[in-house]
C-alpha cells in the first residue's frame, strides 16, 4: 500500500507546486548566477604504461569537488555544474568517484545548488558540456549516456570519430524521460581565422540542433580560461582570436550565431570558467565566478534553474560588469502583448513595437577590486535576409545616451515589426570599442569587460 500512496501525495504536490506558479510564472524567480564548466580532481590523467590506461586522480586538476563548490560560493555563484572529462573508460570513475564527490560536495555546500554532468568528448567534434537533469536516476544516466557515446570512452583511438554517432547520441537523449542539457564548449577554439571553421562547424550547431532543440541549446558565448593573458581563453591560433573575452561565432555581428537567430533557433549562448586550476596557484584559470557568470532567471530550485536554461531566461558577463538584465519587446500601446528574453512576441509586419532594456551594476566591487564602469550599451536587431542569410542593425548607445536611475541604466528602441520576423538581443561593455577588438596577447581581461544578452524573438503573424 505504500507506493501506492507515495505516488500519490508526489502528484498532490507536484500539482500545488504548479498552481502556485500558475497565476504568475516568475513569482519567486530572481536573477541568479551560476557556472556550468568546471573541472576537478575526477578529470583525470592517464597511466598508459599498463593495459587498460588507468586512472590518475588529479591529472587535469588538482581540486576536489567540494573545494570547487566553496569557491564558486564564494564567488557568488548560486548554482553550478561539475564537468570533469572522459578518457578510456572513464564512466567508471564517473559512477564510482565523481558521483560519490559530487554527493559529498552537495552535503559540504548545500546554499550552492550543484548538478551532475562531465564534459562531453563529442563524436566527430571537441566538447561540450552535459548537464543531467535533477532527479533519481541522475547518476546512471550520466554513466550510461558517457559509456555509450563519449568519443574518448573506447580502450582504442578514434574508433567513434563519426558525426553520425554524435546524432545517435543527440536522439538517446531526447528519447529520456527527463532529458539532459548539452552547451557546446570553446566553438571556435580550433578555427584557423575568422570564420575559417575547426573541429565545430555551424553546420554541425545546426544539425544538432535540429536532431534534439531541447537538448542541444547552445554554446559557450564566453569561453573559460580567461585568466591566460598569452592566449585569451585559450584560444591559441592568433588568426582566430575571442573578441573581448568572447567567441567569434557570438562577438561578430552578422557571424554565426545572428544567422542561427535568423532561422529562428532557438539557441542561447553562456559564460563559464572551464576552471581547472587557479592562477594563483600556478595554473591559468579563475575560479568559478570570480570572472565569467551565466545569471539565470530562476526561482532557487534546481529544476527551475534547469528550465530557465533551456527557455534562454538567462545573460552573460564577465568582471561583474552587470548583475540582472530586463529585455523587453512589447507592442506599441497594448501593455499586454509583451516578451522577455528568450521568449517570443507575434506581430503584424510593420506593427511599432517597443525595445526596452534595462541593466543594474552591482552594488560591492568585483573579485578583482573594481567597481566597472559601463560605457555603452547596444541593441542588435537581426532578421532574414533575401538570400537567406541575416540581415543586422546594432544601435548603440554611448553613456551620455543611457538613462541612470541608482544602480540601473536603461535605453529604449522604436522600431517597426520585421515583415519575415526577427529578433533582438542586447550587450554592453566597459570599453568604449563600437565593436569587440580582437583579443592581443597581454591584454589584461579586467579592464575589456562584456556582456550579452540572449534574445527576444518576433513572430510574424496575427497576434
Amino acid at each position: 500500500m505504500s507506493r501506492p500512496v507515495s505516488r500519490a501525495l508526489l502528484a498532490l504536490v507536484l500539482a500545488c507546486g504548479g498552481c502556485a506558479h500558475a497565476a504568475d510564472p516568475d513569482a519567486g524567480r530572481a536573477w541568479l548566477a551560476g557556472d556550468h564548466h568546471v573541472h576537478s580532481e575526477w578529470s583525470v590523467g592517464w597511466d598508459r604504461a599498463v593495459s587498460p590506461p588507468r586512472p590518475v586522480p588529479g591529472g587535469d586538476s588538482p581540486y576536489t569537488r567540494t573545494r570547487n563548490a566553496r569557491q564558486a560560493l564564494a564567488y557568488g555563484l548560486r548554482w553550478m555544474v561539475h564537468t570533469d572529462h572522459g578518457g578510456p573508460g572513464h564512466s567508471a570513475v564517473t559512477r564510482d568517484h565523481a558521483w560519490p564527490a559530487l554527493q559529498q560536495a552537495r552535503r559540504a555546500v548545500p546554499a550552492l545548488i550543484q548538478f551532475n554532468g562531465m564534459e562531453f568528448d563529442v563524436p566527430a567534434a571537441e566538447h561540450a558540456s552535459l548537464i543531467v537533469a535533477p532527479g533519481p536516476d541522475e547518476r546512471d544516466q550520466l554513466v550510461e549516456i558517457e559509456r555509450r557515446y563519449s568519443r574518448r570512452e573506447p580502450l582504442q583511438d578514434g574508433t567513434r570519430d563519426d558525426e553520425s554517432l554524435m546524432l545517435d547520441a543527440l536522439a538517446y537523449m531526447r528519447a529520456l524521460p527527463a532529458p539532459p542539457l548539452l552547451i557546446v564548449n570553446h566553438p571556435s577554439r580550433t578555427a584557423t581565422g575568422v570564420g575559417a571553421w575547426g573541429e565545430v562547424e555551424p553546420r554541425e550547431l545546426r544539425a544538432w540542433h535540429d536532431a534534439a532543440p531541447a537538448v542541444a541549446i547552445g554554446m559557450e558565448g564566453a569561453p573559460g580560461h580567461q585568466a591566460t593573458r598569452s592566449e585569451r581563453g585559450l584560444y591559441r591560433n592568433a588568426a582566430a582570436p575571442t573578441f573581448g573575452g568572447f567567441d567569434q561565432m557570438t562577438a561578430i555581428v552578422g557571424g554565426a550565431w545572428d544567422a542561427m537567430l535568423a532561422e529562428g533557433r532557438r539557441f542561447w549562448i553562456t559564460a563559464s570558467s572551464d576552471s581547472h586550476q587557479n592562477l594563483r596557484d600556478g595554473g591559468r584559470d579563475f575560479d568559478p565566478g570570480e570572472y565569467s557568470k551565466t545569471w539565470v532567471w530562476a526561482r532557487p530550485e534546481a529544476g527551475d534553474i534547469f528550465d530557465g536554461l533551456r527557455a534562454g531566461r538567462m545573460f552573460a558577463v564577465t568582471g561583474d560588469l552587470i548583475d540582472a538584465l530586463e529585455l523587453t519587446v512589447r507592442a506599441e500601446g497594448d501593455a499586454s502583448r509583451a516578451a522577455a528574453m528568450g521568449g517570443r512576441l507575434a506581430a503584424r509586419p510593420g506593427e511599432p513595437l517597443r525595445v526596452e532594456l534595462r541593466v543594474r551594476q552591482p552594488a560591492s566591487p568585483n573579485a578583482h577590486g573594481q567597481r566597472p564602469r559601463l560605457e555603452q550599451m547596444a541593441l542588435i536587431v537581426g532578421e532574414p535576409a533575401a538570400d537567406g542569410g541575416v540581415r543586422t542593425r546594432v544601435h548603440r548607445f554611448d553613456r551620455e545616451r543611457m538613462h541612470r536611475d541608482g544602480d540601473w541604466w536603461s535605453v529604449s528602441l522604436d522600431l517597426p515589426a520585421p515583415a519575415r520576423g526577427g529578433y533582438v538581443r542586447a550587450r554592453g561593455s566597459s570599453t568604449t570599442e563600437a565593436e569587440p577588438l580582437p583579443d592581443a596577447p597581454g591584454e589584461d581581461p579586467w579592464q575589456d569587460l562584456w556582456f550579452y544578452s540572449n534574445p527576444v524573438f518576433v513572430e510574424a503573424g496575427a497576434p
